[in-house]
């Protein structure tokens, strides 16, 4: 099913994506995405929040493409064929040139011009570029930038013969323009400038794109680098005698124990795992030696023993740490003052061996000449810091400072990791610092050789990615993950945690090392060379979206993803690589890297640290997002398309971001929810998603009229209800069917440059939000009750938790979002707030904003004060004020307090649907059939059918399994007896 817009007026200057686009197969393409690698631009570096290409390469087609309507279903055809990730792995696909010459025709025969503005991982840019399209990227971080250069430009100036030529001008081009523009047709290949001895290189690619001088090179110099550093650091990973391969180091940090009687070294871990397979169970064990005072290890399950002790037990919950040989306990605060002080260490206790004759991992405990190798690397290091610190004209290892004032990495400087390269062990610095070099001696050598500079720096470029992608996977902030036996990167999220164990792996001999990366990188260079030469050479410009340096009414569509208030500190994460990097290429990138961090001043982030409150960070964001789409709206030309992607979850966000918008001269004409997480993941993690991106079609706003609500609100009305039809058929549900509905109401909206009322009085984005809520409210009523009249019969209690388990589930919300949806039916949410109501405050996180629960009937305390649930493993029930005899059959004759309680939720009941149901399913599900009968047929509530309809569209609006559904479909079984 597609969505569509039956009340766009097809016209030429309509894009497709304004009134049909295949939402269901690009979400589950995106999905799908996540789990791919082989030539995806995720393994040529991480970026955070990348947009999946699938999304991007859908939404930008679309964007493009005319909106003719009896072409529609040929182009929604051709946009589904061509989202999923296998159909541009063929350059040379049909669908793909068939793209391409549509796009052409649709703009006079040229190539559009498109730019992205936060650029950062290059989905959006790279997308575009596939589709032959004029590229332009843009982004404030250097890293992002750098990304972009290898995503974008290297390809294309030396990917394929033809080959760009320098910059030779062109349209619209003025002293503020960026740097890179050339003509892309008629050029010369680069001289392809090889390795010393290189024939023997093993071919990594064995296509025709293989051919590629620029693949050819990063393979072949790829190669020579590993040698290089091999050669200079195999002596620190020597293989056991018996010729095994020591493929990684298992570390535990160590404190003194606090009894000044013991003292011993306590190791840190919080469990003993090595392995957790289902079919391999691999151990450590605790050995103290309390005479020596000393904690031994041995590994137990290798050889098919049975592990007779609990390996989650370790020495540490929460930073406190246990010593095995006194069992004294150091509090979290001390053990942060030990690791501050520096009285803190670390231990190798392990080493993961592989045989080239047998499969798997095998491990023996570290000895002293595992040790003595480590000290002799240590040894080394310093040597080369001193050699290198000359040469480089900086410290080789990175000094620079870890903030202390950053959620995000505030951890390192907590736990004595002040600077950037703490966060290595010193072998670890001496591998990274031997690439380095290694990477720096192959951009020289080239260049003796006669090799074109830029091309030389291409190709140094590419290897330094790999520097930096071996530092994510070889810190002291990687961990064995037992269950399968593999490396944790440094970054498995958007922050940076403490480790008390950490994995060293060997970058020369290991499946995650240098040769893994190499492979990977070369394999989506290879991919990235084969896209066809653009006319004009795509750019990547570091540059800031609130000042854009391009010339006004320049670019035919505007697709970006800004970013969203403080969800990704991207420049304080990127310092992680930017140290090295820096110390590998700055003299090849001096733009990007002439600051001893990543710039941050002009960052767009709401940083509570740097702006000086939440408030402040909030406020700051807000003014330069504005700022941003001033800068779109400028550049954009007076018929260009905007595809802005948004992602934050409540609608305070959503009417700053729309205000922004419209204050900008823009205004959205459709909002399409694309799924990038699979929804039961976000359901089980209790996310109040929305589970999607949404990617907003907007337009320039030209003029300046005045609107008035009394005329506009009947003509968005009808807007919205004939979009309404369209998502709901194309699959559409929950709270994305809201999202859905903004589009067609800003479309009329936001034509305007100011709404009034007759009184003279501005009407805001909080105003159309609110009608557009409570229409959709009304809408999903209607369509999940399956009649109109039994809406207008049901209470607002019961259909504010008929649309909340529709829109969130069991998530929790902020406390502002459930009160706007409640209000949306008529519902003030604070009168039915506390004992044992049906809504119930809910634990967030300290300084978040209040939030809420809205819980099923099991979850109630009923009678109780607070209306939560207790936690696992406590009474559910309170003797002294629920006696009534509950937990019986239900015949006992209550007590006075009793019945009094039991009155009052039966009286509760009569004033809801909703209420009724809840105590209906609790006296069924405790047993209470008697109770639950007598009450029922004396009131006659058996005979009632909105109560049964209600059940049955509260058990429909819950996922398969949900415990509540199968409750409803319980009570709905047990119902059948009066045959309702």
């Amino acid at each position: 099913m597609y969505a569509q817009n039956p009340n766009a007026e097809p016209a030429p200057a309509r894009r497709l994506i304004e009134s049909v686009f295949p939402l269901e197969l690009v979400s589950r393409e995106s999905t799908r995405e996540k789990n791919l690698r082989h030539g995806h631009i995720s393994t040529l570096h991480i970026w955070w929040s990348r947009k999946p290409l699938a999304a991007s390469r859908a939404t930008a087609l679309a964007a493009l493409l005319p909106d003719i309507p009896s072409k529609r279903n040929e182009w929604l055809k051709l946009i589904e064929a061509l989202t999923p990730f296998e159909a541009v792995q063929d350059e040379k696909n049909p669908n793909l040139q068939k793209a391409r010459a549509l796009i052409r025709e649709a703009f006079g025969g040229r190539a559009p011009r498109v730019l992205d503005p936060f650029a950062g991982g290059g989905s959006i840019p790279l997308e575009a570029l596939r589709l032959g399209c004029e590229t332009h990227a843009l982004d404030y971080n250097p890293i992002a930038v750098l990304l972009n250069r290898c995503v974008l430009e290297y390809p294309q100036r030396f990917g394929a013969s033809p080959t760009p030529t320098l910059p030779a001008g062109g349209e619209g081009e003025t002293e503020a323009s960026p740097r890179l523009r050339g003509d892309n047709r008629g050029a010369t290949a680069p001289r392809l400038v090889l390795p010393p001895n290189s024939e023997g290189a093993p071919r990594l690619l064995e296509a025709e794109e293989a051919q590629s001088p620029l693949v050819q090179a990063v393979a072949a110099w790829g190669a020579w680098v590993l040698e290089w550093a091999r050669a200079h650091l195999q002596a620190f990973y020597p293989p056991d005698p018996d010729g095994a391969i020591p493929v990684g180091y298992y570390w535990m940090r160590t404190i003194p124990c606090q009894n000044p009687i013991c003292g011993a070294e306590i190791p840190l871990t919080a469990n003993l795992w090595l392995a957790k397979k289902e079919n391999k169970q691999v151990a450590l064990r605790l050995v103290p030696d309390r005479a020596a005072k000393r904690v031994e290890f041995e590994i137990v399950g290798q050889n098919g023993e049975a592990i007779e002790f609990d390996p989650e037990q370790g020495t540490v919950v929460r930073a406190h740490a246990r010593c095995p040989v006194c069992g004294e306990t150091t509090d979290d605060k001390r053990v942060r003052a030990l690791f501050q002080s520096g009285r803190a260490g670390e231990r190798l206790v392990a080493v993961v061996l592989h045989y080239s004759d047998r499969a798997g991992k095998r491990y023996r405990l570290a000895t002293a000449a595992d040790r003595a190798v480590f000290e002799r690397a240590r040894g080394a290091l310093g040597e080369w810091e001193a050699r290198l610190r000359a040469e480089w004209g900086i410290e080789p290892v990175p000094d620079e400072e870890v903030p202390l004032r950053c959620h995000e990495v505030d951890r390192l400087p907590m736990y004595g990791m002040r600077r950037w390269g703490d966060v290595f062990n010193a072998r670890q610095r001496l591998a990274l610092l031997m690439f380095a070099e290694g990477v720096r001696q192959a951009y020289r050598l080239m260049m003796e050789q006669g090799a074109d500079a830029e091309f030389a720096k291409a190709v140094a470029t590419y290897l330094a990615l790999i520097v930096s992608r071996l530092s994510d996977r070889n810190s002291v902030l990687c961990r064995l993950i037992s269950q399968t036996e593999a490396i944790g990167f440094t970054f498995t999220r958007q922050a940076l945690p403490m480790l008390w164990d950490y994995y060293e792996m060997n970058p020369l001999g290991n499946p995650s090392g240098w040769q893994s990366m190499l492979t990977d990188s070369v394999e989506i260079v290879a991919h990235l060379c084969a896209i066809p030469p653009a006319e004009v050479l795509p750019q990547a410009v570091h540059g800031t979206a609130t000042d854009l340096p391009y010339p006004d009414n320049h670019f035919d569509a505007v697709l970006t993803d800004p970013p969203y208030y403080d969800n990704v500190n991207y420049a304080v994460l990127s310092d992680f690589f930017y140290v090295w990097l820096k110390r590998t290429i700055s003299d090849l990138h001096p733009d990007l890297f002439a600051t001893p961090l990543t710039p941050k001043s002009q960052e767009m982030v709401a940083d509570a640290y740097r702006a000086g409150s939440r408030e402040a960070a909030k406020q700051q964001f807000e003014a330069m997002l504005e700022q941003a789409f001033r800068e779109m709206h400028r550049v954009l030309k007076p018929d260009g398309i905007a595809i802005i992607v948004f992602a934050h979850k409540t609608t305070e966000a959503w009417e700053t971001v729309l205000n922004a918008l419209l204050r900008a001269g823009l205004y959205p004409t459709a909002a399409l929810p694309i799924h990038t997480e699979m929804q039961a993941r976000l359901l089980a993690q209790g996310n109040a998603a929305l589970a999607s991106s949404i990617y907003l079609v907007c337009r320039k706003r030209v003029g300046a009229r005045v609107g008035f609500w009394g005329d506009l609100k009947p003509q968005i009305v009808d807007a919205i209800e004939r979009r309404l039809h369209q998502f709901w058929d194309a699959g559409v549900r929950g709270a994305d069917l809201f999202i859905s509905a903004i589009g067609p109401a800003l479309a009329v909206f936001g034509q305007y440059a100011r709404v009034e009322r007759a009184s003279g009085e501005a009407v805001g984005a909080s105003v159309l939000l609110t009608l557009v809520r409570e229409q959709v409210s009304r809408y999903a009523l209607e369509r999940i009750l399956r009649e109109r009249e039994v809406v207008v019969e049901l209470d607002a209690l019961s259909q504010f938790y008929l649309l909340y388990r529709w829109s969130y589930g069991h998530a929790e919300v902020p406390f502002d979002e459930a009160r706007k949806l409640a209000a949306s039916v008529g519902l003030e949410l604070t009168e039915v707030w506390g004992v044992g109501r049906l809504i119930a405050p809910a634990q967030g996180k300290s300084g978040e904003s209040k939030r809420v629960k809205v819980l099923a009937p099991l979850e109630r305390r009923w009678g109780m004060g607070d209306g939560v649930a207790p936690a696992q493993g406590r009474r559910r029930t309170n003797p002294e004020q629920l006696t009534m005899g509950l937990m019986g059959s239900g015949e006992e004759k209550l007590n006075e307090a009793s019945q009094a309680l039991w009155d009052a939720l039966r009286a509760r009941a009569q004033g809801s649907k909703i209420e009724a149901l809840h105590l209906v399913a609790w006296l069924w599900e405790s047993g209470q059939t008697a109770r639950l009968l007598e009450w029922m047929e004396s009131e006659g509530r058996h005979r009632d059918r909105l109560l049964w309809l209600l059940a049955q569209a509260v058990a429909e609006a819950l996922p398969e399994g949900d415990a509540e559904r199968r409750l409803m479909q319980g009570v709905l079984g047990f119902s059948r007896r009066w045959e309702v």
